[in-house]
C-alpha cells in the first residue's frame, strides 16, 4: 500500500486558486537520494510562473506537463529516510535545498508537499542558527547572488548566451543592485556588501530601512528618483527585476564595467553595451549543496540573513500566491508545512 502525505497539487495552470491541498503519494528516495520531512518550503518565481502555465514565453517554450504536479523548488526539514550510496547525511539531520532545478523546471521540483527526495549533492545542513523558516526563504535565491556575484560554481552551457558567466571581483567596487527589497535583491545587497562592495540599493520607499541595516550606503526609491538622474560611475549593475527597458542601466555603468541581468529575456542593448566597453552577462541559478553549505556558514553567524515577508501554512498555499501576485514583496514569502 502506497504511503502518502499532504502536498499541494496543480492539475491545470492558472491564477492561485488552482492549487489544491490535497492527498498525495509519498515519494520514496532513490539511490542517492535523502528524504526530508519539510518543516518549511519558499516561494520563488519560478513557482508562479509554473503555476501560470509560463504563458509569458513562447508556446514552443512552454511545458507539456504531465498532471497533477507539484511546485516548489526551496525546503528546509530534516532528514526521514535515505536511499543507497548515501553518505553525507543521516536520518535527524537538519538539512536544506534547493530541489533539483534548473532539471524539473517545468514540472515541478515537488517542494510543497510534507516529504520531497532530494539528491544529497543538493542538500547542506541546515545553519543552527536560524530556523527552519528562514533556512527555506534562503537556496534559490541565495544561490543566484552567488552564482553570479560569487562562484559560478558549474560548467553547464549556458541558456542566455555562448559563453559562461564570470563574476567580477568586488572589493572596493561600486555595485548597484535593482530590486533590492526582493528575495534574490536583499540578500545580493549583503553578499556584495560582504565581499567588500560599496553598495547602491534600487527600490520602493518602504524598503530603505531594512536595506542600509544590510549595507547598502546608498539608497534610490525609484518612484521618486530615476537611477539614471543619479549619474554615477557604476564598475556592477545586478537588475533582479528584469521587464521592459533594462538597457536604462548601461548609461551608469563606467567603461569596462558590468551589467549582470538574472532575468534577461527582453534585453536589447547589446550594441549599445559593445560600444560602452560593458560586459553583459546572466546565468540559470542550478542546485549546489557545496555552495549551500558556505551560504550557510554566513547564515549561521548573521553575516547575512533571510527577511521573511509574510508566512502562510502549506493548506494556505493558495493565499501565499495571492500574496505574491500583489507584488511589492520584502524578502521570501515562506510556507510552513508543520
Amino acid at each position: 500500500m502506497t504511503e502518502m502525505m499532504k502536498a499541494v497539487r496543480l492539475h491545470e495552470f492558472g491564477g492561485p486558486d488552482v492549487l489544491v491541498y490535497e492527498d498525495a503519494p509519498r515519494p520514496a528516495p532513490a539511490s542517492g537520494e535523502v528524504l526530508v520531512r519539510v518543516h518549511a518550503a519558499s516561494l520563488n518565481p519560478p513557482d508562479l510562473y509554473l503555476r501560470d502555465g509560463y504563458r509569458a514565453l513562447p508556446p514552443e517554450w512552454r511545458p507539456n506537463a504531465t498532471f497533477p504536479l507539484i511546485l516548489g523548488t526551496d525546503v528546509s526539514g530534516i532528514v526521514a529516510a535515505k536511499g543507497g550510496q548515501v553518505t553525507q547525511f543521516n536520518v535527524g539531520d537538519e538539512v536544506y535545498a534547493m530541489v533539483r532545478f534548473p532539471e524539473d523546471l517545468m514540472k515541478g521540483s515537488g517542494a510543497y508537499a510534507e516529504y520531497v527526495s532530494v539528491p544529497q549533492s543538493e542538500l547542506a545542513k541546515k545553519p543552527l542558527g536560524i530556523d527552519h523558516l528562514q533556512a527555506s526563504g534562503a537556496p534559490m535565491s541565495a544561490l543566484t547572488a552567488w552564482q553570479f556575484l560569487v562562484e559560478l560554481g558549474h560548467d553547464a552551457p549556458n541558456p542566455f548566451q555562448p559563453f559562461p558567466h564570470a563574476p567580477i571581483p568586488l572589493e572596493g567596487k561600486r555595485v548597484l543592485i535593482n530590486g533590492a527589497g526582493g528575495g534574490v535583491g536583499h540578500l545580493a545587497v549583503q553578499v556584495a556588501k560582504w565581499k567588500g562592495a560599496i553598495v547602491t540599493a534600487v527600490a520602493s520607499g518602504k524598503h530603505e530601512t531594512l536595506l542600509r541595516e544590510l549595507g547598502a550606503s546608498q539608497f534610490i526609491d525609484y518612484r521618486k528618483t530615476s537611477v539614471e538622474a543619479v549619474g554615477q560611475d557604476f564598475d556592477l549593475v545586478m537588475d533582479a527585476v528584469g521587464g521592459p527597458n533594462i538597457e536604462r542601466f548601461l548609461s551608469v555603468i563606467r567603461p569596462g564595467g558590468a551589467l549582470f541581468l538574472v532575468n534577461p529575456l527582453g534585453f536589447s542593448g547589446q550594441e549599445e553595451a559593445a560600444r560602452r566597453g560593458i560586459t553583459v552577462s546572466s546565468t540559470q541559478v542550478r542546485s549546489n549543496g557545496a555552495q549551500l553549505a558556505e551560504i550557510g556558514g554566513l547564515l549561521n553567524d548573521g553575516t547575512i540573513r533571510v527577511v521573511i515577508d509574510s508566512e502562510f501554512s502549506l493548506a494556505e498555499t493558495s493565499a501565499a500566491h495571492g500574496r505574491a501576485s500583489q507584488g511589492s514583496i520584502q524578502g521570501k514569502i515562506v510556507l510552513r508545512a508543520v
